[in-house]
């Protein structure tokens, strides 16, 4: 058991937990390695073209996008980075199964259950979150920028490396704003959020809502509210979540003070 070994032993533990979540991350970035191709031309490259999906399925008119490289290792970088960011990405689940198996023998039952379910539920939500930053916020946001123009002299042909950074800031800004149930269900669990505090700071958290739905899309107000309003909807549903997992703190407690 995990919670009869000594210091040492503690160590040596968890340094083959990290060399074996390292030698997976490793495996998953030569497997990413191999097909970078189809990585950067379908998958990053994708939402830049005028027969993306997303354009196709809802209609939107769209303008071709150029780009150029403007430093010299600026491909070189953006080539191997994307390999080494999908191979984190892919890795990750990799690296919280060998932490998960460093802290399991040191839980009880019920707090085994709790982190399964916790981490299959943020997991889900971070999909879907990185799902609707590439597929709504990124196409609206490329063509919003594509077709903003102060001059008919001023040519909009945008920097490759800035263009894989503002795809990854849309895609993963949006990932981690859909895990504020995550976190509302853990604030609740340990009793620092409830469902009655939620309600009642609501107007208040609308408004910080709109802040950060500014701060992840372009500036225009279609685009604030395609995040603003699922924002929302992830704020009424953490409320039900909380109202659970109080419920449950509360049960749990009672039966300590038993």
């Amino acid at each position: 058991m995990l919670a009869e070994m000594g210091f040492l032993d503690h160590l040596e533990a968890l340094r083959w937990t990290v060399f074996k979540a390292a030698g997976g991350v490793l495996v998953t970035t030569v497997f990413a390695a191999f097909f970078k191709r189809w990585i950067i031309d379908t998958v990053l490259l994708g939402p830049s073209r005028p027969d993306f999906f997303m354009y196709r399925l809802m209609g939107m008119e769209t303008e071709v996008i150029a780009f150029q490289n403007r430093t010299i290792p600026g491909q070189f970088f953006v080539d191997w980075g994307t390999v080494l960011a999908v191979g984190m990405i892919l890795g990750s689940p990799v690296v919280v199964y060998y932490i998960w198996k460093f802290i399991e023998p040191g839980l009880y039952r019920s707090e085994k259950r709790g982190l399964r379910f916790a981490s299959v539920f943020a997991t889900f939500f971070f999909i879907l979150g990185l799902a609707f930053g590439y597929c709504i916020i990124t196409p609206f946001a490329l063509q919003f920028f594509a077709n903003y123009q102060i001059s008919p002299q001023v040519v909009n042909d945008f920097d490759i490396t800035k263009y894989f950074s503002m795809i990854t800031w849309w895609a993963f800004g949006a990932a981690i704003l859909f895990e504020l149930p995550v976190i509302v269900y853990f604030l609740a669990r340990v009793g620092l959020l409830t469902e009655h505090l939620m309600i009642k700071y609501r107007r208040f958290a609308i408004i910080g809502i709109l802040v950060m739905a500014a701060l992840f899309t372009p500036p225009d107000p279609l685009s604030m509210f395609l995040v603003a309003i699922p924002l929302f909807g992830l704020y009424q549903l953490s409320i039900r979540i909380a109202r659970h997992a109080s419920r449950r703190h509360q049960a749990e407690i009672d039966a300590l003070s038993q």
